[in-house]
C-alpha cells in the first residue's frame, strides 16, 4: 500500500536526521547562489555550503535558522527537494509591519552573500496516512511543498486547498497546479474563490491526516473547524508566538533539572530558560518565543502549561517535553531533564 511506501522512507531517514540536529550554536556557514523573486513580496533562495561540503539531510516539514549581520535569527522552512544534498531553498515574504527580520534578509542577501544557519529541526514531521488534506495560506505554503511531492511520489491520495489574497501573492501556486493539476484548488479572495472552512472540515475523513501552514486567523478556522476530528489528525504548525488567554495568571513554581542537579525558583516575570542560564546551565535556544523547537527539553515529573506554537494536541496531552523559553507548569513544580 502507498501508505506503507512512505512509512519506509520516513523510518529509513528519521534517526540520521534527528543524529544532525543541533542547537543555534551547531551552525553553517552558507553561501547564497540563487535568487528568485517568486511572487509579489517573495523572494526564493538557493543556499549552498560555503566549503562544498554536502548538506546535512532534512525530511518534509523541517525549517532552519538564518542568523542575520544583526543577530536576529529567523525561522524558515526549506522548500526544496531533499534529496538535493547541495542546495537548500528557503521563500521569504517580505513584512513591512513586523519586526524586521524578513525585511533585513530581503535586503542583506543577493547571490554571492555569505549566512550562518543552524542545522534543520523538525517538529512538523510528515507522518504516514493513508490520505492527507494539506491547507495553506499564503507563504504558509513553504512547508507543505516537500511533503506533497513526497505523497505523491508514495502515490498517497492527498489534496491541497490553498488559500491567499491575490494570485500575484501566492508563492508555487502556478508550479502546483501545473504538476498536480485538480488535487490544487487555488482560492484567492481577490478573485472571489473562497471556500468555507467549517463546511469543508465538518465531517472527519477516515484515515487522513490534516496539514495546515499559515496566517493565525486561518489555524484558528482550521483547528476550530476539527473539532469532531481526532486530535492526532491535526497538524499545524506556526512561526508566530501563540497568545495567551486573556486573565492568565501566573505564578511562582520549582524546577530541577535532574542532569544538572540544580533548583531553581521560577518567578512569575522569568522563563524556566531564564532561570536555567541565570543558574549557570546551558540551555540551546534562538527564538525565545516558542515558535522553533531549539529549547524543547524532557519532562521527568510534573506537568507543564503548554504556551508554544509547535507541540500539536497529541504532544500537548502526553507531556514528554516542553519549550522552556515560554511554556510554565501547571504543578508546583518540574522535574527536566538538563
Amino acid at each position: 500500500m502507498p501508505a506503507t511506501t512512505i512509512t519506509k522512507g520516513l523510518e529509513n531517514r528519521s534517526e540520521s536526521t534527528t543524529a544532525m540536529v543541533g542547537g543555534i550554536n551547531d551552525e553553517i556557514q552558507l553561501e547564497v547562489v540563487e535568487r528568485h523573486e517568486i511572487a509579489d513580496s517573495v523572494a526564493l533562495f538557493s543556499l549552498k555550503s560555503a566549503d562544498g561540503q554536502p548538506l546535512p539531510e532534512w525530511l518534509p516539514g523541517a525549517h532552519i535558522d538564518l542568523i542575520l549581520t544583526s543577530g536576529v535569527v529567523r525561522q524558515y522552512s526549506l522548500c526544496g527537494d531533499p534529496r538535493d544534498r547541495h542546495a537548500w531553498k528557503v521563500a521569504v515574504k517580505q513584512r513591512n509591519g513586523g519586526k524586521g527580520g524578513s525585511l533585513a534578509v530581503h535586503r542583506e542577501l543577493s547571490v554571492g552573500s555569505s549566512v550562518r544557519a543552524g542545522k534543520p529541526r523538525n517538529n512538523f514531521r510528515l507522518e504516514p496516512a493513508s490520505r492527507y488534506l494539506f491547507i495553506a495560506g499564503g507563504i504558509g505554503i513553504t512547508p507543505l511543498v516537500p511533503m506533497i511531492a513526497a505523497a505523491h511520489e508514495a502515490g498517497v491520495e492527498w489534496q491541497l486547498k490553498y488559500f491567499g489574497s491575490s494570485r500575484h501573492g501566492m508563492p508555487f501556486a502556478d508550479e502546483l497546479s501545473q504538476e498536480y493539476g485538480g488535487r490544487v484548488s487555488l482560492l484567492a479572495k481577490e478573485a472571489g474563490e473562497r471556500t468555507d472552512i467549517t463546511e469543508m472540515l465538518t465531517e472527519p475523513l477516515d484515515q487522513t491526516l490534516v496539514y495546515c501552514c499559515g496566517p493565525e486567523s486561518l489555524l484558528q478556522d482550521v483547528e476550530s473547524a476539527c473539532e469532531t476530528w481526532p486530535v492526532s489528525a491535526i497538524r499545524t504548525e506556526r512561526f508566530t508566538p501563540r497568545t495567551v488567554e486573556p486573565g492568565t495568571v501566573d505564578e511562582s513554581f520549582e524546577v530541577e533539572f535532574s542532569a544538572s542537579g540544580v533548583t531553581v525558583s521560577v518567578p512569575p516575570d522569568k522563563s524556566i530558560l531564564q532561570c536555567a542560564t541565570e543558574a549557570g546551565l546551558y540551555a540551546p535556544s534562538s527564538c525565545g518565543e516558542g515558535t522553533c523547537g531549539t529549547c524543547e527539553t524532557a519532562i521527568i515529573l510534573g506537568h507543564a502549561d503548554h504556551r508554544d506554537s509547535l507541540l500539536s494536541q497529541t504532544e500537548r496531552n502526553a507531556d514528554e517535553v516542553m519549550m522552556i523559553c515560554v511554556s510554565r507548569a501547571k504543578t508546583p513544580r518540574l522535574v527536566l531533564d538538563l
